[in-house]
């Protein structure tokens, strides 16, 4: 499940989507006609993206499962104003097929954004002493561990902060009618005054056959007068 900013807003679109079961491998198809409307507030600008390790991307489709999880987002997030951006599967990001023992999970990365600025807790998980612990195989530095627990099991050594800032709009061409404005004169361009283009003809010319002329007169004289006995 993916939502992002389309350059066709508004438009209805035509998505056709392809599932398989992964038991019995069979497959369905359905069209899905979509019309992409802006977000209210614009795109946030602080994004995090969680990894979490006790779940397929499957599990976390419907809408009480993310809802569940902004609730432990804004725990870790101290702020109310969360919204699901990106949900993608760990087996598209790298990762292995989990082994079929034991109930383990293939893992999904949830990304979560915010028009508030990240909590204490979010930039101590992402500081460079954090990521030296999680080099060590220690638990990063974060007081906000068992905020998603024991529904979620967040790898906080995969957390990824973003502040993402919408880019300039260049101002596009303005198209007039097409018709010249009244009282408008034409002027054309000025005249190119006519240049002699016969010295440099004569220049590519002559001097690739000069060059050619001695070339055949040193070739000659090396297999004609310096033969032996000659």
């Amino acid at each position: 499940w993916h939502r992002k900013g389309w350059h066709l807003q508004g438009c209805p679109l035509s998505l056709q989507v392809l599932a398989y079961n992964r038991r019995t491998y069979t497959t369905a198809s359905q069209r899905l006609i979509i019309t992409i409307i802006p977000a209210p507030g614009g795109e946030p600008p602080y994004q995090g993206e969680f990894l979490v390790g006790n779940r397929n991307v499957e599990e976390l489709l419907p809408e009480a499962a993310r809802e569940m999880f902004l609730q432990g987002s804004s725990g870790v997030w101290e702020r109310g104003d969360l919204q699901v951006i990106n949900i993608t599967s760990a087996l598209d990001r790298g990762g292995r097929v989990p082994l079929p023992i034991e109930g383990r999970k293939e893992g999904v990365y949830v990304k979560v954004g915010s028009h508030s600025p990240f909590s204490p807790c979010l930039e101590s998980a992402v500081s460079p002493q954090s990521r030296f612990r999680c080099s060590l195989g220690q638990q990063p530095l974060a007081s906000c561990y068992d905020t998603f627990a024991p529904h979620f099991s967040i790898r906080w050594c995969n957390l990824i902060l973003l502040q993402v800032w919408p880019s300039p709009t260049t101002p596009g061409l303005v198209w007039g009618s097409g018709v010249l404005e009244e009282h408008g004169d034409f002027q054309p361009p000025t005249e190119v005054p006519p240049q002699d283009l016969l010295p440099g003809f004569l220049v590519t010319l002559l001097v690739p056959l000069v060059v050619a002329a001695l070339l055949c007169l040193l070739l000659g004289h090396l297999m004609c007068c310096r033969r032996e006995g000659v």
